[in-house]
């Protein structure tokens, strides 16, 4: 088995797509919208692994996690392939102005990841 797809809830569609777009070189199937349900989505696909679906309808607010944790997803990791690119991809958000929440490193249980901050507050590991 493997997971085929995540999906991320958003308020604002159009951002959180060129956002996967641009920094992670995701590519987008062509928007679907069903009226009748006010529901419109995104399956942004990458070089390998599972697709991300971005969704979206009316009223969507964010959530307000506790103490920064809450129940649910905490979060998905996007391998860059290789330490300098872990290092130039956060740079590069960094740059772009999101929300670097954890600088590049190594960790005790042997990854070396960064951690970043989507538009809607989605936190992703860039690792190896």
């Amino acid at each position: 088995m493997k997971i085929e797809h995540l999906a991320i809830w958003t308020s604002d569609l159009e951002t959180l797509k060129s956002f996967y777009v641009k920094h992670f070189g995701a590519r987008s199937n062509e928007k679907y919208h069903n009226p009748t349900r006010q529901f419109s989505s995104y399956f942004l696909s990458f070089e390998s692994g599972c697709r991300l679906e971005l969704m979206q309808v009316p009223g969507i607010t964010s959530h307000e996690p506790v103490s920064g944790y809450f129940q649910g997803l905490a979060h998905f990791a996007i391998s860059a392939g290789s330490k300098d690119e872990v290092d130039r991809m956060t740079e590069q958000l960094r740059q772009a102005g999101q929300t670097i929440k954890g600088e590049p490193r190594w960790t005790g249980d042997g990854y070396y990841e960064s951690v970043v901050l989507d538009p809607d507050g989605n936190t992703i590991e860039i690792t190896i």
